[in-house]
């Protein structure tokens, strides 16, 4: 009985072709992909088993090498240069309630003492609130006031301008870029000249700490 081959109606890509494809394949794909399934997305005919021995050998010594992952093949860092794709991540950390009322007393009221941040908050200002503040350098001692006792004064930084991408004190921020800053809980805090009574944290229609000019 002689055997019949099917054949094609159309030619199998070149093999360069092919090994572009397996190429393109795999860097797309982040997890590894089998034999089987590269051939599920190929053009009938192809042979990704030898288009694969041919990227093998096209990346041998570069900085990334086809690597055989259980039954699957993947791209990926040569393990000599693994430490290239270490990172430093930066934690974003909410501001207290306490800081972030204190903050737009400041950039509302500069420079402003100790004790009329107070008195416009209603209670007394711990010093670890300021001190966080200082530490961020969002906020600066300013020039002493000519009052009895000479108390000093505090100033928003240019620190504090350049995070929100402002030229000057008067241009603050809305209240959307301090949520997207991920530093402002959702309801505003009292004080500040901008509440519009007692709110719910989960208000989406808050009067905005911050006006937009």
């Amino acid at each position: 009985m002689v055997e019949i081959k099917e054949e094609s109606l159309f030619e199998a890509p070149p093999m360069a072709e092919q090994e572009r494809m397996i190429e393109a394949i795999l860097f797309a794909t982040a997890d590894p992909v089998t034999i089987k399934e590269m051939a599920g997305r190929m053009p009938h005919g192809c042979d990704p088993a030898e288009a694969l021995v041919h990227l093998r050998k096209r990346f041998d010594g570069r900085g990334v090498n086809v690597i055989k992952v259980g039954d699957a093949w993947a791209i990926r860092t040569a393990p000599d240069l693994g430490f290239l794709m270490q990172k430093e991540t930066v934690e974003v950390r909410k501001l207290s309630r306490a800081a972030i009322e204190t903050l737009a007393i400041v950039a509302y009221h500069q420079p402003v003492t100790r004790a009329e941040i107070e008195e416009i908050r209603g209670v007394s200002v711990s010093r670890g609130t300021v001190d966080q503040l200082i530490e961020m350098e969002w906020i600066r001692f300013g020039r002493r006031k000519m009052t009895p006792g000479r108390p000093v004064t505090f100033v928003v930084t240019q620190e504090f301008l350049d995070h929100f991408g402002l030229e000057n004190a008067r241009d603050l921020p809305g209240l959307k870029e301090l949520r997207s800053a991920g530093l402002l809980e959702n309801r505003p805090p009292p004080g500040t000249g901008f509440e519009a009574g007692d709110t719910d944290e989960g208000d989406e229609d808050q009067t905005e700490l911050f006006e937009d000019d």
